[in-house]
């Protein structure tokens, strides 16, 4: 009726409050749905390989053939915070001196790095590469990881196991065995290979 007066009690409006945040809740949940079972995957699964690959260094040497894993290893070290080491490790006998000139190993330490830098320069990837001579590779491999602080050792195929059979050696599985961080070991297939550029593969391996 004209002129009539509206008395709101503090009961209504507390009442009509409580309904409107309701709607509103329901509103705002219909707009901002939890995330599924897959998206917590996706993104646990997104911010381990920002963790990972805050440091990583690619194996190199006699036994240890990761030429195969170098694309692989430039694309994980793209990020902002990545750095990338290419590690060669020579190991030397016990009946040579501890830095006693090894004319062949140290060849194919040059062609091996000498690749894994045409591939990181390739994908505009900085990249450090580092020889060692050494008694123990293993040891070597995780002296250095523990001083960059490494996140992230990668490693290829056992290099005598396209003859043996076995895709993986001793010194491989002792390494990832003790390293304190993660470690990805990249087995080529059969009838392929794994993430491989053919057109930077040194010029000169051994055979």
């Amino acid at each position: 009726m004209p002129g009539s007066e509206v008395h709101v009690t503090a009961t209504g409006a507390m009442v009509a409050l409580f309904i409107a945040g309701a709607v509103g809740s329901t509103l705002w949940w219909m707009l901002h749905p939890p995330p599924s079972y897959v998206q917590k995957i996706a993104a646990k699964a997104e911010h381990e390989l920002e963790r990972m690959v805050g440091s990583l260094i690619v194996v190199f040497s006699p036994e240890i053939d990761s030429a195969h894993m170098m694309v692989l290893a430039a694309k994980l070290a793209r990020g902002e915070r990545s750095e990338l080491l290419a590690l060669y490790i020579v190991e030397v006998p016990y009946t040579l001196p501890p830095d006693a000139e090894m004319p062949f190993e140290e060849r194919q330490a040059l062609d091996a790095l000498g690749a894994a830098e045409t591939i990181a320069n390739k994908s505009n990837v900085a990249i450090r590469t580092e020889t060692i001579k050494t008694r123990s590779t293993k040891q070597a491999v995780l002296d250095v990881a523990k001083r960059e602080k490494a996140h992230l050792i990668i490693l290829g195929s056992f290099r005598e196991g396209k003859y043996s059979g076995a895709p993986l050696g001793r010194l491989i599985e002792e390494i990832a065995a003790d390293a304190k961080c993660d470690v990805l070991i990249g087995v080529e297939g059969k009838h392929g290979t794994l993430l491989i550029d053919e057109s930077v593969q040194p010029s000169s391996q051994a055979v």
